[in-house]
């Protein structure tokens, strides 16, 4: 565990250091800095708007990358010196001496834990300390959490349209946004609920289990068994070497023989391939059959080879099919397994399994799942891991507090305002344990008590004052970051995992519903309604400070 928390922290210090960010937070530093106001004591809160991809909920994920980020928050001399070349000619030079000791010693950090099931307004990180500070960590803590809980809310979907049964393996990295989005990709769809990723890198940094076998070129590039070297393989309990090809050949007769097949139609190249990878892995052999034809082909190929390293007392895997109507071939498939289970007595045959890829979407997760079909497992790449339903989470990072007073954002679009204040999170739990609503309070406030009704405002256009009475109350938020330190416990993939999917099995299933979901409830407490309105109506007044001396 060492090792891959090691492995974590390294890959987030290589690939967001302080000077990945946007030009504008070292600008409006200094001009902070430049009018004394640098250490002034701030709030910003981290949250997006609408839930993704037109579901009813997001996951939360990211937070152990935000950390480790803070933690090592630091400008080495070579990056102050290339905000100097950068910046306006103007810039006060002792400017740059400030951003060589600025640290995050004097920010703390209250966040919902990785994995959690969260709503669209509902802040997810709060950051607080010297305004520069807070304000210069925008773009970095944005970029860590957007694409994070995006990806993940994405594999949580196509885990919820593959129902628990089915194994879902991810394999997107050759179809990523470069290098870093294929191995966060892997990271998070982990999390989101898939099994399996086929990226090595991600397995030794997160200890995500890994697979993978073959591809077509691996197939197409024999032609002949005269390329298969060695000839024979050891049966799996010692002895002599039995010549496989052979052994291979008599096989591939008598399955002909039973499904009445042409052995004249069976490719020599692709059997070759098949050979060459079984005697190689007989331990863990699971070909792509469809390289020419599965039926006429691939198949009966498998089925030869797989009998005879039966025979020798190994275990073959399965196989994996890549294009046509995946439903009917792995019908098929099952077919001709069983019946070579029944012919032969080989009950193993019973338990191969069948692995579907083929520009997997969610539709077409679901659809599938609406057909007769004996897929095992579903590899998904491009639609998973470039999101392509939906490119971006939308978060965003607001000042809701300088000096203790509270800062609200308006605008001429109602949705894009903000709400002042510190705040604290509570769930509101029903009496099955479900989520029924998100409150959003005042930090001052005190919390919510079980079986003690409450005044809320829902958030939304002319949504009015409804009371509701919970059976459970529990903080969303956690201190996980205090004075430049690491509060809460980091949580492995695994750890997220977990918690990704025991916060959706508490979900209520008409929230999940991956089509026109219910709406969840978000709301203010009365005393936080009733600031919003008062900061509002303040600044609709105006003002006659020109008119001072």
């Amino acid at each position: 565990m060492a090792t891959r928390e090691g492995g974590e922290a390294g890959s987030v210090l290589g690939r967001v250091p302080p000077l990945l960010t946007d030009l504008y937070q070292f600008t409006m530093a200094y001009a902070y800095w430049r009018a004394g106001r640098h250490n002034e004591p701030a709030v910003f809160e981290l949250f997006f708007r609408d839930n993704p991809f037109g579901g009813g909920f997001s996951l939360f994920a990211g937070l152990g990358d935000c950390l480790r980020f803070l933690q090592n928050f630091a400008f080495s001399d070579d990056d102050v010196e290339y905000l100097r070349s950068v910046l306006p000619a103007g810039t006060d030079a002792a400017f740059f001496s400030y951003l060589k000791g600025l640290d995050c010693s004097c920010v703390s950090v209250s966040a919902v834990p990785e994995g959690s099931v969260v709503f669209a307004r509902v802040p997810l990180l709060e950051v607080s300390g010297p305004l520069a500070v807070v304000q210069l960590l925008e773009t970095s803590l944005l970029c860590l959490v957007n694409y994070a809980s995006l990806v993940c809310s994405n594999a949580a979907r196509f885990r919820l349209a593959a129902g628990p049964r089915r194994r879902l393996m991810e394999m997107g990295l050759r179809r990523a946004q470069g290098p870093d989005g294929g191995l966060t990709a892997s990271r998070y769809t982990y999390i989101g609920g898939f099994d399996l990723t086929s990226n090595a890198l991600a397995g030794r940094l997160y200890g995500i289990p890994v697979a993978g076998t073959m591809a077509h070129s691996y197939v197409t590039s024999f032609s002949s068994l005269e390329e298969v070297w060695p000839q024979t393989l050891v049966p799996c309990g010692g002895g002599r070497p039995i010549d496989f090809i052979c052994l291979v050949k008599g096989w591939l007769g008598r399955v002909c023989q039973i499904l009445g097949s042409k052995t004249s139609l069976v490719r020599e190249g692709e059997l070759a391939a098949f050979l060459s990878y079984a005697i190689a892995y007989p331990q863990n052999f699971l070909p792509v059959i469809d390289s020419y034809s599965v039926s006429c082909s691939g198949l009966l190929c498998f089925c030869a080879v797989a009998l005879a390293l039966s025979e020798l007392q190994y275990r073959p895997l399965g196989v994996r099919l890549d294009s046509g109507d995946l439903c009917r071939q792995s019908l098929e498939v099952r077919r001709v397994f069983r019946e070579c289970s029944k012919q032969f007595s080989v009950p193993q045959f019973e338990s191969l399994i069948i692995v579907g890829t083929n520009s997997i979407s969610e539709q077409s997760l679901s659809e599938l799942n609406k057909k007769d079909n004996e897929i095992d497992v579903v590899g998904v790449g491009t639609h998973l891991v470039t999101c392509t339903r939906q490119p971006s989470l939308g978060c965003v990072y607001k000042l809701v507090e300088v000096r203790g007073r509270p800062r609200m954002k308006m605008s001429e679009d109602p949705e894009k305002s903000t709400l002042p204040g510190r705040k604290s999170v509570y769930r509101l739990l029903d009496a099955d344990g479900h989520p029924q609503m998100d409150l959003i309070c005042l930090s001052e406030e005190a919390a919510p008590k079980a079986s003690v009704s409450l005044a809320c405002f829902p958030l939304g256009l002319n949504k009015t004052l409804q009371t509701v009475t919970p059976a459970r109350v529990t903080s969303l938020r956690l201190d996980v970051f205090t004075c430049g330190q690491i509060t809460f416990p980091l949580s492995g993939a695994s750890e997220s995992r977990e918690r990704a999917q025991l916060s959706l099995q508490t979900l209520h299933a008409h929230h999940k519903r991956l089509q026109e979901p219910h709406d969840y409830t978000v709301a203010l407490s009365e005393r936080l309604h009733s600031l919003v309105s008062d900061v509002t109506k303040g600044n609709s007044k105006g003002s006659n400070f020109l008119l001072s001396n």
